[in-house]
């Protein structure tokens, strides 16, 4: 199933299965009335037709009394047949249960999508409210479909953190489509661009690779997280660490944001809540040593998982893409198959500033996927589209409120029926 059918079966699977179940009854009702019309028929059919099963059966009818009399009579059964009776329903006990697990299965799938769907819809109502008023609004004013409208529409995405590159490409490809589908009324339009808006992500990604990375045989699996100051590194760490530890891994957290003040102690704070060890260096100590001293660490006691934190600020970007590197040599020097994950945790809502951060972050430290944290309190929400579109990297995590589960995988059908939920 593609991604904008999934968001389709989301967002009208109610409805769709309201009108299965009316076009399910309405053959009911035509072969009741058929039934009606054969009953009328000439008797005489129906009598033959049961002539033959009434002779038929009354030359067996004999054989099943004898058996039942016999099975009736335990003295004259003989030992083979009772345990041959007997068998019989035990078996058929046997294999009824085996069909069962699967409607669980489904079940349980249905009500994980559903638990995700409700804290997509959740975490973005500011984005579904404001995006969306906007869209509403827009239409709202237009009577034909004619350049002026494309012109606006494409500042109206720029406006909404879609990007400048991504609205451009958008545009023409809704122009193409709203031909192709004689799309002009107001609901046909708002399906198009909701379409054309999820197949642009669709279409740069795989969802596999938005799945965080994790080979059961690595001792540890290393992930360095990295960002500017304020986006939610220290949290999005703390987090993470609360999920792997639930899940009954060994972590292990490294504080190398030796710069910021109270970056230890909020990491270390983190590590006391959610109890997972955390290792320190001294103050203002170099941040590669504290990442080697975390590695000799998490491979002694083999843990599941090191989280890096680092910094986000230093004397200025050089000093900082500098100190990154220093890091990045650190880890492959002791564990060459590592980091497993380079993550670049980005505030949502900062808009186009965060795609700037992607590229500058990117060109140093070969990020493999991103985090995008704060999205509860964008009211844009476009970013998403326009990183994945100019940069082709996975959104792996967001941050959709403040509470540890509220760090979710990312999901893009989730997210698009939490973005567009009102608008269809």
């Amino acid at each position: 199933m593609g991604l904008f059918d999934r968001i389709k079966k989301s967002l009208f699977g109610s409805k769709e299965a309201e009108k299965e179940e009316e076009k399910a009854s309405q053959p009911e009702a035509e072969n009741q009335e058929t039934a009606g019309q054969e009953a009328a028929e000439p008797e005489s059919a129906g009598q033959e037709a049961a002539e033959e099963p009434a002779a038929a059966a009354s030359e067996s009818a004999t054989e099943p009394e004898a058996a039942d009399q016999e099975a009736a009579t335990p003295e004259t059964a003989t030992p083979e047949a009772v345990e041959s009776a007997a068998a019989a329903p035990a078996a058929t006990d046997q294999a009824e249960p085996a069909a069962e697990p699967a409607p669980e299965a489904e079940t349980e799938a249905a009500s994980t999508e559903a638990k995700r769907t409700e804290l997509y819809e959740q975490g973005l109502s500011k984005s579904n409210k404001g995006f969306g008023a906007r869209l509403n609004a827009f239409l709202a004013k237009f009577r034909t479909v004619d350049e002026d409208f494309f012109d606006e529409l494409e500042e109206l995405l720029i406006e909404s953190d879609v990007g400048y590159e991504t609205s451009e490409d958008l545009t023409d490809q809704l122009r193409e489509e709203a031909k192709l589908q004689k799309a002009k009324s107001r609901e046909d339009l708002k399906k198009v661009i909701v379409q054309k808006l999820v197949e642009v992500y669709d279409d740069n990604g795989d969802p596999e690779n938005e799945k965080l990375t994790y080979d059961p045989s690595a001792k540890p699996n290393v992930y360095l997280f990295v960002g500017v100051n304020g986006a939610g590194k220290t949290t999005t760490v703390g987090k993470l660490a609360k999920r792997f530890h639930d899940q009954g891994k060994k972590v292990i957290m490294v504080a190398a944001d030796t710069f910021r003040a109270g970056a230890v102690e909020q990491l270390v704070e983190w590590g006391k809540r959610v109890d997972v060890p955390v290792v320190t260096g001294p103050e203002k100590a170099d941040p590669a040593a504290v990442v080697y001293d975390g590695l000799e660490r998490a491979i002694k006691e083999e843990a599941d998982y090191l989280l890096v934190d680092t910094a986000g600020r230093l004397q200025n970007k050089v000093n900082l893409m500098k100190e990154l590197e220093k890091i990045q040599r650190t880890i492959k020097k002791r564990l060459p198959e590592q980091p497993a994950e380079t993550l670049l945790v980005l505030d949502g809502s900062t808009g186009q500033n965060a795609l700037l951060q992607a590229k500058d972050f990117d060109k140093t430290t070969k990020l493999t996927g991103l985090v995008l944290t704060k999205l509860d309190g964008s009211s844009k929400g476009g970013v998403v589209l326009s990183i994945r579109h100019e940069m082709k990297l996975p959104v792996k995590l967001v941050g959709l409120g403040e509470k540890a589960e509220d760090l979710a995988d990312f999901d893009a059908a989730s997210y698009a029926v939490g973005l567009f939920h009102d608008l269809l």
